[in-house]
């Protein structure tokens, strides 16, 4: 019969063995209908994708995305923080596969700038802001490379740009920001109010930082999309997240919200830095959005 030393350590090593190889490969596609759309519209099928976090080595997970162009989505949002490794660009394309095939949309995260660095998992647990350090180096990840490639997939670019997109036979208006995670974002460049003709308008961000949540609102979009904050990846049970990583509420860390009048849909995203592959009650997800006309 095991005795108490050799329990405990057992007891540890499943706990390890369950926040890093089986909740972070349990990937989840959530399903969500949101009633915005204006009488006899029909419905927009809008795949919410986010935090791949992809390394050339994390098969599994690009197996499970590429299977997402079974769903035919009318359109892909991406949120960013796509790449964690220098040669993750084409593991990407093969990961998105048929999903490049469809209309979509993308902003770059941190992460597609700036590799990852070995940190004290305590530092994340006690990050609100971002550091600073991202203001004294040069980008170190192939963004330009990432840009160019979904851009030639017809992709549009929203970092801190605007475009109009035919999705599901609507009309889509879309504009996103940059990362404000590193002071990228430039909401003035894409600032005014939304067009009244279009049947839908997108607000597309990384970290759902409420002065941008805001700023969207308030030029009249129905819907913002936003990732970053993984869930706060650790969430305990009947708490919810222990942080989310920038200045949103650990309430609307994840899932469907409201912004005022707009809804807001932050993703628990997909991956979890190569230095913190941990998650624990924040399985990893993408998003099938369903809009419908409001009653």
């Amino acid at each position: 019969m095991p005795n108490a030393r050799t329990v405990l350590p057992l007891s540890a090593l499943g706990a390890v063995t369950y926040v890093s190889l089986v909740e972070r490969g349990w990937f989840r596609l959530r399903r969500q209908e949101i009633p915005l759309l204006r009488p006899r519209r029909p419905p927009l099928k809008i795949l919410h994708i986010s935090d791949l976090h992809l390394t050339p080595r994390r098969r599994r997970l690009m197996s499970w995305v590429r299977a997402l162009g079974r769903l035919r989505p009318d359109l892909v949002v991406n949120t960013g923080d796509s790449i964690a490794h220098p040669a993750a660009v084409p593991a990407l394309v093969q990961a998105l596969g048929p999903l490049l095939e469809r209309p979509g949309v993308f902003v770059y995260g941190s992460n597609d700038l700036y590799a990852p660095r070995p940190e004290n998992p305590l530092s994340y647990l006690r990050r609100s802001t971002p550091s600073d350090f991202h203001e004294h180096v040069p980008p170190d990840l192939p963004w330009e490379e990432l840009g160019a490639t979904l851009r030639a997939a017809g992709w549009s670019d929203l970092n801190n740009a605007a475009d109009r997109v035919e999705a599901g036979g609507l009309s889509v208006e879309v504009r996103g920001v940059h990362d404000s995670h590193i002071a990228q974002d430039d909401y003035g460049r894409v600032a005014g109010p939304a067009d009244p003709g279009a049947d839908v308008r997108l607000g597309v961000m990384h970290s759902p930082e409420p002065r941008n949540l805001d700023a969207f609102t308030a030029d009249g979009f129905d819907l913002l999309l936003a990732g970053h904050t993984h869930g706060g990846q650790i969430r305990i049970p009947y708490l919810g997240p222990l942080i989310t990583n920038c200045g949103i509420d650990r309430t609307r860390a994840r899932g469907l919200h409201r912004n005022g009048a707009a809804w807001l849909h932050v993703s628990a995203g997909l991956g979890t830095s190569p230095y913190l592959p941990v998650r624990f009650c924040c399985p990893p997800e993408a998003t099938l959005l369903t809009l419908v006309p409001a009653a």
